[in-house]
């Protein structure tokens, strides 16, 4: 039986990764990463050096183009596959990262011009310097009673489109009018495959508040925004919202030579990196969350009906599967904090210890903290780090350790801010069942739960739900293969669906992770407090978070 291919690349936050992918059983044939040479610009700008701002994140938009040239041809040679039984190419995507380009599709960051000006680059997910902007997006949609509000649980966040764009507009209008377009990277990777730009129902739905049915919001709102965004969607938002699993386009000749791929194959529109993982998965059908886990965690779940919860990141008709209403949540900061730990909170006899033993530091502080009971260390964190995403939406809360004493170990803080992150997502599961959306168990895939089998039990003991864990160490890049499938369609040997294709090519381990009944009754009792300390500082009764950032901004009056 002749078997068909397509390729899925995960555009992450450090680096893009190919994956080749059989539609026959979705395994992955082979794989490929490629580390952004520029990695994550929150410092200073490339070349100039000119230094950026708190909470600003940026990147190199050539930096995906490489992933590209590098990784494509990569996963070819190191198959042995015949190029020509490769019948489509699908990417995900961090999202909203996003970019200003010319009429060319050309980002203005490569331009002479505006090399220097920090608002010329690409804007990555978790850049929060527009947090002003969004506070009045949201102050200005509550007084006018916006409906697209509530689909947002209440709040529009700064990581998030039209923040951005506003602060752009703001600190650099000559960059704005510059500007022919407004794109998420995603899709502007897709027309430097295809020469099309188009923009997926995912990002613009989630990130950039688009409804199916009623479109963007008003022109009478944007212009009390402010008067220089009335025209906003009409001039540099314009363009097509197309649904995910559409073909984009095919591969132009130009890519083909630069990747060995045949020219012409199709080319899916752009998906969100976590929201590619869910048929990868095989959910397909309401009451399972997926939880993409990684840096951050992405957490996503089914509907057949549209509802509100509060922080919920957005809940979009055909966002995730045709036919369902899709919901995502999600925590700022997760595989980020173990490692800001790792790297920031070790002391050296740590490192010593785990260098003796063959082991990296995560895996020696996961075995020393797994011997210890839940409760044990007397200690309780708050999952804070790069602020909160759901459910209080708000980047300008900060990380916090409580019940330190001398004898505190390491091992025993990094189990802390394990729970710390379990305790957050408890907070968003419990949240959508408060609001009828239903969640029965838990999907896990990314990074982390390949890596820390801990964690995974923690999760579980903590929401008192079972855990499935994906097969694939590259869930997100397999359903962007997945959805190539879909739009090379069943006449090139692909499928008429994504769930078709979830059918065949979703994988799940055997093995259920299970919550044991006794961590339960301990984890309930903890959470309570995780619950008190979560709303007193993060629900305006105390205010300590922000006015130590203000202070070290040196703008508290």
């Amino acid at each position: 039986m002749l078997t068909n291919y397509t390729i899925g690349i995960d555009y992450g936050t450090q680096s893009g990764r190919a994956v080749l992918v059989s539609l026959q059983d979705g395994k992955e044939v082979s794989d490929h990463v490629t580390p952004y040479r520029h990695g994550v610009m929150d410092t200073e700008l490339p070349h100039s050096g000119k230094k950026l701002g708190h909470e600003w994140a940026l990147q190199h938009p050539n930096d995906y183009l490489e992933v590209i040239t590098k990784s494509v041809p990569a996963v070819i040679r190191q198959s042995g596959v015949d190029p020509t039984d490769i019948i489509g190419i699908g990417i995900d995507f961090t999202a909203c990262t996003m970019l200003p380009v010319d009429q060319q599709f050309q980002p203005l960051c490569l331009k002479e011009d505006f090399k220097d000006h920090p608002h010329s680059w690409v804007k990555l997910w978790k850049h929060h310097a527009a947090q002003n902007e969004a506070n009045k997006i949201n102050e200005i949609a509550e007084a006018r009673e916006e409906s697209f509000l509530p689909r947002y649980g209440g709040k529009i966040s700064s990581e998030w489109m039209i923040a951005k764009i506003w602060q752009i507009l703001n600190e650099a209008p000559e960059i704005y009018e510059e500007a022919d377009q407004f794109v998420e990277a995603t899709d502007w990777v897709i027309s430097q495959l295809t020469g099309n730009l188009l923009r997926n129902s995912c990002t613009a739905g989630y990130k950039a508040i688009w409804h199916k049915q009623d479109g963007y919001p008003g022109s009478d709102f944007f212009k009390e925004l402010d008067p220089r965004l009335e025209n906003l969607v009409e001039t540099k938002l314009r363009g097509e919202v197309v649904s995910l699993g559409t073909k984009a386009g095919i591969l132009t000749k130009e890519m083909a030579e630069l990747t060995g791929l045949p020219e012409g194959i199709a080319v899916a529109v752009g998906n969100v990196d976590a929201h590619a993982a869910v048929p990868a998965v095989g959910v397909v059908e309401p009451g399972k969350m997926v939880m993409a886990m990684g840096t951050s965690i992405c957490h996503m779940v089914l509907g057949k009906e549209e509802k509100s919860a509060e922080g919920m990141c957005g809940v979009v008709e055909d966002g995730i599967i045709p036919g369902y209403y899709g919901y995502e949540a999600g925590q700022s900061a997760v595989g980020d904090i173990f490692e800001w730990f790792v790297e920031e909170g070790v002391p050296a006899y740590v490192k010593e210890e785990a260098n003796r033993r063959g082991l990296n530091i995560h895996q020696y502080l996961e075995e020393k903290a797994s011997l210890y009971r839940p409760g044990e260390t007397g200690l309780l964190a708050l999952d804070w780090w790069n602020g909160n995403r759901s459910v209080l939406v708000d980047t300008e809360l900060g990380g916090l350790f409580l019940g330190m004493t001398l004898q505190t170990k390491p091992e025993e803080m990094y189990r802390a801010l394990l729970e710390a992150t379990a305790f957050g997502t408890r907070m968003i599961v419990d949240t959508f069942k408060q609001n009828g959306v239903e969640v029965n168990e838990l999907y896990a895939c990314g990074g982390l739960p390949q890596k820390n089998r801990l964690l995974m039990q923690i999760y579980s003991d903590v929401t008192n739900l079972p855990i499935k864990i994906a097969d694939s160490k590259h869930t997100p890049a397999v359903g962007a293969a997945m959805f190539a499938a879909v739009a090379a369609g069943e006449e090139a040997g692909g499928y008429s669906s994504i769930l078709n294709a979830a059918d065949k090519m979703a994988r799940i381990r055997d093995e259920i992770i299970r919550p044991m009944k006794e961590n339960v009754v301990i984890y309930d009792k903890i959470y309570q407090e995780y619950k008190r300390l979560h709303d007193y500082f993060g629900r305006g009764e105390n205010d300590v978070m922000k006015k130590l950032r203000l202070l070290r901004s040196g703008t508290l009056e």
